[in-house]
């Protein structure tokens, strides 16, 4: 894989109003249509032909384009690990960060990234687009152009939002706290459990009484991920096969449990016992509800009594993309087994409610 450095002249530098830098990943953003008509991976080195609006800001550009580009789909653990290091080797040198990315997995790309940039005190602004950048009927330049904003706004000389997030659509959300919800229109991103950290109109507001704090401490970057996770959805006539299936894959050290309403799970013998099997092997179990609002209450209920007092942790009301990141997060930590359940069950990045 290589990273291929591009600088966009909009201003000089002794007149730019904020120095930011693009990380072109791949994705729809980032695609136009050659001869033949297929879509190719675009050219940074001519973007102020295809979004001249750029050409109004005194922004200081730079674009770092991943090479061969990665379709979202195939993007992994060691992609995030490899982002976060970029974003480390270059943080002193910019005010704010712009990450284009394929929409299919932005949710989970932005909500490890909020786990690996600890203290973080700039903006890490993710954005894509429906349609290419290279169609009439495209959101790219729209969607790029306020990314763009936001990561170079300030307030008395501080970046206004110190957090990782995904703007899309007129919305600005938390990283780790949006799902993906459409595919075929342009709102295809949605907070349902936090407020919007900015709207786009006219003008962009900012709502900063949901925006995180700026940290007193400065910037680490995590090095570390742990991969042997997976993702087990409950649901009526749910085999023993199944659950065994996941349950005991070889080298598995945690679960993301996706359970009904308020955290809710079946009480068959046998399920109860091959999930507090599981925990006594030292797979923790983290327990997130299927449902896009609300959030798991242990103990409500009978039906998730059982998993509160068999040691279940509750994810409260954490989407499950935040969940199976901060699982390969926290488990990548290699803390003591009372730590570990400590720091599943806290709030570390806003990606909680508590």
């Amino acid at each position: 894989m290589d990273v291929v450095k591009t600088h966009i002249d909009t201003a000089a530098p002794a007149h730019a109003e904020a120095s930011i830098l693009i990380i072109y990943t791949g994705g729809t953003v980032g695609m136009v249509y050659d001869e033949k008509h297929h879509l190719v991976p675009f050219n940074f080195s001519q973007i102020l032909q295809k979004v001249p609006e750029l050409s109004n800001f005194k922004y200081m550009l730079t674009v770092l384009s991943i090479e061969p580009a990665i379709d979202s789909s195939n993007v992994a653990p060691s992609d995030w690990l490899m982002l976060a290091n970029l974003i480390r080797d270059n943080y002193s040198d910019y005010d704010g960060f712009v990450v284009l990315h394929g929409t299919d997995t932005m949710a989970y790309s932005a909500s490890a990234l909020s786990y690996l940039l600890e203290n973080l005190e700039k903006p890490v602004i993710f954005t894509g687009a429906q349609v290419p950048i290279g169609r009439t009927r495209t959101d790219a330049r729209a969607n790029l152009i306020s990314a763009l904003q936001i990561a170079a706004t300030k307030v008395n000389g501080k970046s206004i939002v110190p957090e990782v997030c995904i703007y899309f659509h007129n919305l600005l959300i938390r990283g780790n706290r949006a799902k993906k919800v459409e595919s075929r229109h342009f709102n295809a991103f949605k907070s349902e459990n936090y407020p919007l950290l900015a709207k786009a109109g006219i003008s962009i507001d900012f709502y900063e009484s949901a925006i995180l704090p700026h940290p007193e401490r400065p910037l680490h970057v995590h090095q570390q991920l742990d991969d042997n996770v997976a993702i087990l959805k409950l649901f009526p006539g749910i085999t023993p096969q199944v659950m065994r299936s996941v349950l005991e894959a070889p080298g598995l050290r945690g679960v993301v449990l996706e359970t009904f309403g308020a955290g809710n799970a079946p009480t068959a013998g046998w399920l109860l016992e091959m999930l507090e099997d599981a925990i006594s092997r030292g797979i923790y179990i983290l327990n997130v509800s299927q449902c896009d609002e609300g959030r798991v209450d242990q103990g409500r209920y009978e039906t998730s009594k059982f998993l509160l007092n068999m040691g279940v942790i509750g994810g409260d009301d954490i989407t499950t993309e935040a969940a199976i990141t901060k699982l390969m997060f926290v488990l990548g930590l290699d803390l003591p087994a009372t730590q570990t359940r400590e720091l599943l069950a806290s709030n570390l990045r806003g990606e909680i409610s508590i």
